[in-house]
């Protein structure tokens, strides 16, 4: 499926690069009507991101954010600095459909699995950003892709799959906001290691190739931030595109 991202600075509609907040893009939209549009273009799932909350909890955007959720047809997702569980009851009572950790799900493993127990596998997203290096070791960065965790994502991946996680969202951190292309290779492998889990791909995807050439990988769901937001092509051209090539990929292994 295809998930539209809005990221928001002070209640407005921004793309940063690479996760630099010196590098950011203003957009005129409103997220009102950014998410209204994608909502009547077919989205089931909306992925917002609050930058004001990743920086400091305290400045969490909630009166945007309860403009935005709930939603009647669509699956909201949040995440932006969710540091303890009092932020995870105030966006789940704003009304979001699942929260989205990022550094804690690395740096406390043990808490986020106790949400997941509690709230359930359906509730919780893991947000992975993952540094690939020269030998192809995937670590992950936290806070901002600033400091080093230390902890590997094979060794991360052991614990949650034990506690029955269901969705991740993975970013390569070197394609994203770069409209040059998803790591393809990266998504095949998650899928095929970890089947269990519903990926959702994130970063780079640039043109509706790089979406058709995620449809093999077996990844759930495709985050599209900037390319919607540039015009690149269509969330309808991108949803069609991803439904008539799972089709074929259907009617292909039928016919094998």
């Amino acid at each position: 499926m295809m998930i539209p991202a809005i990221d928001l600075i002070n209640g407005e509609v921004v793309r940063l690069y690479q996760g630099d907040y010196q590098q950011k893009t203003h957009y005129s939209t409103t997220p009102q009507a950014q998410q209204q549009a994608y909502a009547q273009a077919g989205a089931s799932v909306m992925h917002f991101v609050d930058l004001d909350g990743a920086k400091d909890s305290s400045k969490r955007q909630l009166s945007t954010l309860k403009t935005l959720m709930p939603h009647k047809t669509m699956t909201i997702q949040v995440g932006g600095g969710i540091r303890n569980e009092d932020d995870v009851k105030q966006l789940f009572t704003l009304g979001a459909d699942r929260i989205v950790i990022g550094s804690l799900a690395i740096k406390q493993p043990e808490l986020v699995i106790d949400w997941l127990t509690k709230y359930g596998n359906e509730k919780i997203v893991l947000a992975l950003d993952i540094k690939i290096d020269e030998q192809g070791n995937k670590t992950l960065p936290t806070h901002g892709w600033i400091k080093d965790s230390g902890v590997t994502l094979d060794d991360l991946m052991d614990k949650y799959i034990r506690a029955n996680i269901k969705h991740i969202l993975c970013t390569d951190i070197s394609k994203d906001g770069t409209l040059t292309g998803t790591n393809v290779e990266l998504y095949r492998e998650l899928c095929q290691k970890y089947p269990s889990v519903a990926w959702q791909a994130s970063g780079g995807i640039g043109s509706l190739d790089d979406i058709a050439a995620l449809v093999p990988t077996g990844v759930n769901g495709v985050i599209l931030g900037r390319a919607l937001l540039e015009g690149k092509f269509t969330l309808n051209e991108a949803i069609q595109l991803w439904h008539n090539k799972k089709q074929a990929q259907q009617e292909s292994n039928h016919a094998s």
